[in-house]
C-alpha cells in the first residue's frame, strides 16, 4: 500500500519489543523516521536494537525514553521527536502492561494493581496522544493507532483489570476520533493471541506455552498472530487509510467465534 506521506515521522510507544518493535520496523522499511520509545532501564538495550534494525531497514530512528504514566515525560518525548525529525505524522500507542490474575479471584485484584494497569494502558495512552496532538494536527495526514485487545470485546484475557483497560481504550479511540477530526484520524487494533506479545514477558516458559496452545486450540483458524501481522495493520491504519477513523480492527484468528 502506498503511504499518503512519503518519508514521514512516526512515534511508537512500547517499541522495545513485540508489536511495538515490529511496528517501528514496518514504518522504517517504508522509509519513515522513527521515535522508538522505551519505558525503562530493563528494556533499553532492546530499544536500542530496535532503532538499529530500523536504520538497517531503511529508515532513521532514535530511542526516546518515556514512562507514559508521567505526563511531563510524554510531553518531553513528543518534543524530542520534533527536535530530532521536525514533526509527528503518526503516533502508535503500543505501550502496555498486564499481570495474570484469574478473573474469578476478585480478592487477588487489588486497587493498586487495577490503577497500575490503567495508568499505563489507558491514561498513558491519553497523555501520549495529548502531547502529540499539536504536531499531528499540523501534519497533512496526522493519525493515531492505539493497541487494544480482543479482551476488550469478550471480557477475557490476563486479568479483569486488563480487559477493562482495553475496553476503555476502545472508547477512548472513539472519543478521540470525534474530538480530533477532521485533521487527525484515530483507530485501534484489537489482536487476539500474538506470539512475543505481553504474555511472553510476564509468564515463565511453561506457562506461556500453555497459554499459546490454549489460544491456538480455541481459535477458528488454529493459529496465533505474529507481531509483524499486527504491525502491517498499524502501518495501513496510520499511513494508508485516509477514510478510516473511529474503527477498532479485530485481528484474533477467529477466537471470538468459538
Amino acid at each position: 500500500m502506498k503511504s499518503s506521506i512519503t518519508g514521514g515521522n512516526c512515534l511508537v510507544s512500547g517499541a522495545a519489543t513485540g508489536i511495538g518493535a515490529a511496528t517501528a520496523l514496518e514504518y522504517a522499511a517504508n522509509g519513515w523516521r522513527l521515535g522508538v520509545m522505551n519505558f525503562g532501564e530493563t528494556t533499553r538495550r532492546s530499544a536500542e536494537d530496535t532503532a538499529r534494525r530500523c536504520r538497517e531497514a531503511g529508515g532513521d530512528a532514535r530511542v526516546i525514553e518515556c514512562d507514559v504514566r508521567d505526563d511531563a515525560a510524554c510531553q518531553s518525548a513528543a518534543s524530542q521527536m520534533v527536535a530530532c525529525f521536525g514533526g509527528i505524522d503518526v503516533l502508535v500507542n503500543s505501550a502496555g502492561t498486564t499481570r495474570f490474575i484469574p478473573h474469578p479471584d476478585l480478592a487477588a485484584m487489588s486497587a493498586e494493581e487495577f490503577r497500575r494497569i490503567y495508568d499505563v494502558n489507558l491514561i498513558g495512552m491519553f497523555q501520549m496522544t495529548r502531547a502529540c496532538t499539536p504536531w499531528l494536527q499540523a501534519s497533512s495526514a496526522g493519525a493515531v493507532v492505539n493497541l487494544s485487545s480482543l479482551a476488550a470485546l469478550v471480557g477475557k484475557g490476563s486479568s479483569v483489570a486488563y480487559a477493562a483497560s482495553k475496553g476503555a481504550v476502545n472508547t477512548l479511540t472513539l472519543s478521540l476520533a470525534r474530538s480530533l477530526a477532521p485533521s487527525v484520524r484515530v483507530n485501534a487494533i484489537a489482536p487476539g493471541m500474538v506470539d512475543e506479545g505481553l504474555p511472553a514477558h510476564v509468564l515463565d516458559a511453561e506457562a506461556y506455552a500453555a497459554v499459546l496452545a490454549m489460544n491456538v486450540d480455541g481459535s477458528a483458524l488454529k493459529r496465533f498472530a505474529s507481531p509483524a501481522e499486527i504491525a502491517a495493520m498499524a502501518w495501513f491504519l496510520g499511513a494508508c487509510a485516509p477514510s478510516m477513523t473511529g474503527t477498532v480492527v479485530l485481528m484474533d484468528n477467529g477466537l471470538h467465534l468459538l
